[in-house]
């Protein structure tokens, strides 16, 4: 059968979500789609879930590996797709009946590189969708794609999954794209700039057919260990794809690259502010306290506000402020009002 979408659905340990991610993907309305379950090692009950749906769905293929990772497992996938168009579904998430129906259907129509569409998660348990600034109208060419696709991987982190889209394959399978491992930009960023910095077109649509499941226990209950902020560092510092060189002068890229340190440096204060079990306050308090005296934070803090303050509301005018004034105290004092405004 020729397949219009291969999705790959790289799982581990999934049992508790991995049937409601099943039964999503068997009711795509596109019906010419396989899904490749690559079952990454799990010692749950995730791969007698996948075996039960296979033998009532010939679209199911099941493929067993020791664990080596989720950038390794989609890899896997990649390697056995077929489809024309390949597209991604974490297997704690769901998707709506007509994702793929819609984004195979703009991506079809005139046969461009890459379907992009929103995606809906959830901030403290409230759905959030977000949207992009481009054009839904027309073919986005490979002129745009430079000027504004790839600078925004290097700006933020909004545009860096690969679940809101689908990929031509031929693209993939020609300049051998696939998912690094363990890098400090992040796994899905990477596979984006290589595959965009290679495609010639693309289509957005305003539409939201997939939704992230916030897992309970991830962020603030690993803050410690994660060490979110000392991650944004490493990111902070390391060199962009050459592609950047040829596209971006130097001091551009230094902005861009500033301006997503100080966005993740604000996402990071406000998830170690968040009330713990595991992390005393005290603990809490000193960490964000050496984060704004970080001198990587104060080299970075000019650059972002003379691009970006005007354009921000009042919660992270103030956050900006108490960072620039090394304000610990009023951090805590706006997070606890935030918290209080969104309860």
């Amino acid at each position: 059968m020729r397949y219009n979408v291969s999705v790959i659905i790289p799982v581990f340990n999934a049992e508790p979500y991995l049937a409601e991610c099943i039964r999503s993907l068997q009711a795509q309305t596109l019906t010419e789609c396989e899904f490749i379950f690559v079952n990454d090692g799990s010692v749950d009950g995730s791969r007698a879930i996948i075996e039960a749906a296979m033998r009532d769905d010939s679209r199911i293929r099941l493929i067993n590996q020791e664990n080596q990772g989720v950038s390794m497992a989609r890899n896997r996938g990649l390697a056995e797709a077929t489809g024309e168009y390949v597209g991604f579904v974490d297997a704690d998430d769901y998707i709506d009946s007509d994702m793929y129906s819609t984004l195979y259907g703009l991506a079809a129509l005139e046969g461009c590189d890459a379907a992009v569409s929103n995606l809906e998660s959830e901030i403290d348990g409230r759905p959030v969708v977000t949207r992009y600034p481009f054009d839904q109208g027309r073919l986005l060419d490979r002129e745009f794609i430079r000027t504004e696709i790839l600078p925004r991987f290097l700006k933020g982190d909004d545009l860096n999954t690969s679940v809101n889209k689908i990929y031509k394959r031929s693209v993939i399978s020609e300049h051998s794209l696939q998912f690094p491992e363990k890098v400090a930009l992040g796994e899905d960023a990477l596979f984006n700039i290589h595959f965009f910095a290679r495609a010639s077109s693309m289509r957005y649509i305003d539409y939201t057919g997939y939704h992230y499941r916030e897992v309970q226990g991830s962020a603030t209950r690993n803050i410690l260990e994660k060490d979110y902020f000392g991650q944004a560092l490493r990111i902070y510092h390391t060199e962009p794809p050459g592609i950047y060189r040829e596209i971006l002068p130097e001091l551009l890229i230094k902005r861009l690259k500033a301006i997503r340190f100080i966005k993740t440096a604000m996402a990071c204060i406000y998830i170690y502010l968040k009330p713990s079990k595991t992390v005393k306050f005290r603990q809490r308090y000193r960490y964000i306290s050496q984060l704004i005296n970080n001198p990587h934070v104060r080299e970075a803090l000019p650059v972002y506000c003379e691009t970006e303050f005007g354009q921000l509301g009042r919660f992270e005018k103030a956050t900006i402020m108490m960072i620039r004034t090394r304000l610990t105290l009023g951090l805590v004092g706006i997070a606890a009002y935030s918290r209080l405004r969104n309860a």
